[in-house]
């Protein structure tokens, strides 16, 4: 058995540049410290950081004490004149990628361009930027919903900067069909595309293959449909605990993947896991008797 680690899998700059903001924030600061939304996606890290106390809120109204931090997603101008008006300290941690998809978003707004935005509008990435766009940015989550749009004879597209870069470009694709002059900015950082890129090599080359991270983390979700595309025995899964034998049975070459919200020891206990499992399994096969 073979069990193979994609290249540049795991926390990215930007949720590692937070969490050491958090945490320096903590150590600095008596009582409670509070995020707008949760600072990763991953049920075991959030767990840690409460226990911290470090906890995280969704409404910044309710905020009463700071500081307050801005997870790597970041947030619309409102928030920040909110908080600044109730006199909260603010500790941005937005990812800089971001910060520049949000300048980007600005100027062309302030141009008048028609400025289409590529991903989940649930997102809080995509929240972010709308306000950014002063509401005026038309979000687009697939090929279907372009084909509703009108012809224009200028737009902009970007993108979310953790979108699955083929759908990012299929989009495109379609818009260039609606559109005599489209203004095309592929904002997908370069974190995303590298572990898109060597996720998707992996899933080539095992007979099953995890990804592990956090539910609501979109770009592991991403690196899930994007393996499940090339390796149909693809599994999602939070935690280690989550791995059965069965999932195992016939496997020779097995690949494990993480999104940016994945801390490296969730991956060294899949492994163990994965060990632990295939022992187990290679025991029962030693142990059947010999029949004459």
């Amino acid at each position: 058995m073979d069990i193979i680690i994609a290249k540049n899998c795991g926390l990215c700059y930007g949720v590692k540049r937070a969490l050491e903001l958090a945490k320096s924030t903590r150590r600095r600061q008596r009582g409670n410290v509070f995020t707008l939304g949760e600072l990763i996606h991953n049920p075991q890290v959030i767990a840690q950081l409460e226990k911290e106390g470090i906890h995280s809120i969704e409404n910044p109204g309710s905020v009463k004490t700071g500081p307050v931090i801005i997870r790597s997603h970041g947030v619309a101008p409102r928030v920040y004149k909110l908080l600044e008006l109730k006199k909260i300290k603010i500790v941005d941690a937005t990812c800089p990628i971001v910060k520049k998809i949000q300048r980007l978003v600005e100027r062309l707004t302030w141009e008048n361009k028609e400025v289409i935005i590529v991903g989940n509008r649930e997102h809080p990435e995509i929240k972010g930027l709308i306000g950014y766009s002063r509401g005026k940015g038309r979000i687009i989550e697939n090929e279907a919903q372009v084909q509703s749009l009108p012809r224009r004879k200028k737009r902009a597209v970007l993108a979310q900067s953790t979108q699955d870069i083929f759908l990012f470009s299929r989009i495109v694709a379609a818009l260039v069909e609606k559109t005599e002059c489209l203004e095309v900015h592929n904002t997908i950082c370069h974190s995303t595309q590298t572990r898109q890129k060597s996720t998707s090599e992996l899933a080539a080359q095992v007979d099953v293959l995890f990804i592990v991270g956090g539910r609501s983390s979109s770009n592991t979700n991403k690196l899930y449909e994007i393996s499940r595309r090339i390796q149909p025995n693809t599994h999602f899964i939070e935690s280690a605990s989550e791995i059965t034998p069965q999932m195992l049975r016939g496997a020779k070459k097995i690949g494990l993947s993480g999104g940016a919200s994945t801390p490296p020891e969730a991956i060294e206990e899949a492994v163990a896991r994965i060990r632990k499992s295939y022992d187990r399994q290679s025991q029962r096969e030693n142990i059947v008797p010999w029949q004459s």
